[in-house]
C-alpha cells in the first residue's frame, strides 16, 4: 500500500482521472460543482496511517452537486455512472463500488444532503440551538475540508458559514468545561481516592481530562474531534500543545495515595494555566484560583441573555 497520505492519493486520483472526466463528459457543469475530500475519514484530517488504512480507506473523491432545482436528476444518475466507471485501483489502493444501502465516504453527493446530514440544515445556516446542541466533530470534520474544485462556491460559502463558532455559543460552552473541570478534578478527584474508591476516581481524572481537552480547543477558538483523534488534535493547537503529556498521564496513571497527590497538584497546575489564559483574553473576572467562579464568571460574559440563562451545562 502506498505511503502517501490519503488526501495527497484523492487529489491525485482526481487530477488523473475525475478533472478529465468532467472536463470530456461534463463541460458545462464544471463551474457548478465541487470536488474534494471531506468528511470522517482519518484521511480527511491528514492523520491517517498503516494503522487508520484497515477499514473504509480508498481511493476516490467527493463530487459534490447543487440540488434538484439545480441539477436534474437525469443528470446527477449520469455523473454516479461516470464515477462508477473511474478506475477501480489506484496506487496498490481499490475503489469501493456503489453502497446498496447509502453512506458511501466518496462519490457523488448532493451539497445539500452531505450539510442536512451533517448539521441539521441544508445551508449551514443554524440557529442558537442548533450550535448548542450540535455535535462538535461534526464541525470538526466540515472544517478539515479539502476542495480541488469549487468555482462557483458550492461547499465553501456554506463552510464559511461554518467555520467559527459564534461567541455566546463559545463561552456557553466554555463555561460548561470549566465548571466540570472544577467538580471532577478540584473537588472530587482527592475525595474519591481518600474513600478508596479507585474506579471512581479514575472516572474523576478522566471526567477531568475530557472536559480539559474542550477547553483547550474552545480557547484556540478550534472544534474538538471524535475522542481518539483529540490528544492528536491538540498537538495542532497553537495554545496548549505543550499539556498533551500532562493531560495523557492523569488517564494512564494509577490512583494510588501517593501518585493522586502527584496528580492532584498537577491538576491544580492546569487550572493555573487555564485562568492565566482565561485572563489574558480577558473573558473571566474572577480573580482566584477557582475554576466554578471562573466558570460562572465565564457565563456572565456572555451577550445573549436567553443563552446567559440557560444552565451553565447545557451546551456540554
Amino acid at each position: 500500500m502506498s505511503s502517501v497520505n490519503g488526501l495527497e492519493i484523492s487529489r491525485k486520483y482526481f487530477e488523473e482521472f475525475g478533472l478529465p472526466m468532467l472536463h470530456g463528459q461534463f463541460p458545462d457543469w464544471l463551474d457548478r460543482v465541487a470536488a474534494g475530500l471531506i468528511g470522517s475519514g482519518s484521511e480527511c484530517f491528514g492523520y491517517d496511517d498503516e494503522a487508520s488504512r484497515d477499514h473504509d480507506f480508498e481511493a476516490g473523491f467527493c463530487l459534490f452537486i447543487p440540488g434538484e432545482d439545480v441539477m436534474d436528476r437525469q443528470t446527477a444518475f449520469r455523473l454516479e455512472r461516470a464515477y462508477a466507471k473511474l478506475p477501480k485501483e489506484f496506487m496498490g489502493i481499490q475503489k469501493s463500488g456503489p453502497d446498496p444501502v447509502g453512506g458511501s465516504r466518496h462519490g457523488v453527493i448532493r451539497a445539500g444532503d452531505f450539510f442536512l446530514e451533517k448539521t441539521g440544515t441544508p445551508d449551514g445556516d443554524l440557529t442558537a440551538e442548533q450550535w448548542l446542541t450540535l455535535p462538535e466533530q461534526n464541525l470538526f470534520e466540515l472544517s478539515k475540508g479539502t476542495f480541488f474544485l469549487d468555482n462557483s462556491g458550492l461547499m465553501n460559502e456554506p463552510l464559511s458559514r461554518l467555520s467559527v463558532m459564534p461567541e455566546d455559543i463559545l463561552l456557553k460552552k466554555l463555561a460548561g468545561s470549566l465548571l466540570l473541570m472544577a467538580q471532577s478534578g478540584q473537588y472530587n478527584y482527592m475525595r474519591c481516592v481518600r474513600r478508596a474508591d479507585p474506579g471512581a476516581a479514575a472516572l474523576a481524572a478522566g471526567e477531568f481530562v475530557r472536559a480539559a481537552l474542550h477547553t483547550c480547543f474552545l480557547l484556540n477558538r478550534a472544534y474538538m474531534p471524535y475522542y481518539k483523534w483529540q490528544f492528536r488534535a491538540l498537538q495542532d493547537l497553537p495554545l496548549f500543545s505543550e499539556l498533551t503529556e500532562p493531560l495523557s498521564f492523569l488517564i494512564s496513571s494509577p490512583n494510588d495515595t501517593e501518585t493522586a497527590e502527584e496528580k492532584y497538584t498537577l491538576i491544580e497546575d492546569l487550572a493555573g494555566v487555564f485562568i492565566a489564559e482565561l485572563m489574558d483574553q480577558d473573558i473571566t473576572r474572577a480573580t482566584c484560583g477557582d475554576l466554578e467562579k471562573h466558570a460562572y464568571s465565564v457565563n456572565n460574559q456572555i451577550s445573549d441573555s436567553g443563552i446567559r440563562n440557560l444552565h451553565i451545562l447545557s451546551a456540554i
